[in-house]
């Protein structure tokens, strides 16, 4: 297999852990929060539409324009990155500057919609990390790219960001290895402090009973 092979095998296997399409259901006052992991510097695009529970038909029917989600986004220093008030169907963007674990919450303006109450929503969701939010026909069309240099393109972006992931991952080695040695040394010492307080409590108790025994002239 050849080197030009090899990547493009890689890079189709990293695209397919880089894409995350589902749908769940809340209720009026429900919140949803998802947790991804994310390199740091990597652009994430999130689509999604809501479908409203209708009774007499038993079925799940495109929302009404009133209903509304809300979004926020908070990286893994819980610091919010999004915080925004959308429509029945909408798109959000934001790009992660720490890696780590983001979590992603949604929830409906329900509240204000007495035809949402006791029922509920169905909304499907679409997340799309680093390569995969590039337009690729629309950078072609703006660039003047041929099919060859637009797969040349596509494969530099997946390159890129199979080493973004690659990084993160030295990057969660390190911080276990750092929380591992500091267990280990929070370990040692404990087990230093049980031997000493167990060699202070011998030598009182072996004085006490000395001194015991010299009240009773036992000794």
């Amino acid at each position: 297999m050849s080197l030009f092979s090899q990547i493009a095998f890689i890079a189709l296997l990293c695209s397919l852990s880089l894409t995350r399409a589902l749908y769940f259901h809340i209720g009026e006052t429900e919140k949803k929060c998802f947790i991804e992991e994310i390199p740091d510097e990597t652009m994430v695009i999130g689509k999604y539409r809501t479908q409203l529970w209708d009774k007499q038909t038993a079925a799940f029917l495109p929302s009404t324009p009133g209903l509304g989600m809300h979004v926020e986004v908070k990286d893994p220093d819980t610091k919010v990155v999004l915080s925004r008030q959308y429509g029945a169907e909408g798109r959000f963007t934001f790009t992660s500057h720490t890696p780590g674990e983001h979590q992603i919450c949604l929830h409906s303006n329900s509240s204000k919609m007495a035809l949402f109450t006791g029922g509920k929503l169905r909304v499907h969701l679409d997340i799309q990390v680093g390569e995969h939010t590039n337009n690729y026909p629309e950078i072609a069309a703006k660039d003047k790219l041929t099919e060859l240099q637009l797969r040349v393109r596509q494969l530099l972006d997946q390159v890129e960001q199979i080493q973004k992931e690659q990084n993160y991952q030295r990057y969660r080695e390190e911080r276990f290895r750092m929380t591992s040695e500091s267990t280990n040394q929070r370990v040692l010492w404990w087990s230093i402090t049980q031997t000493v307080i167990l060699l202070i409590t011998g030598i009182w108790q072996m004085r006490h009973l000395k001194s015991f025994f010299e009240a009773k002239k036992l000794v």
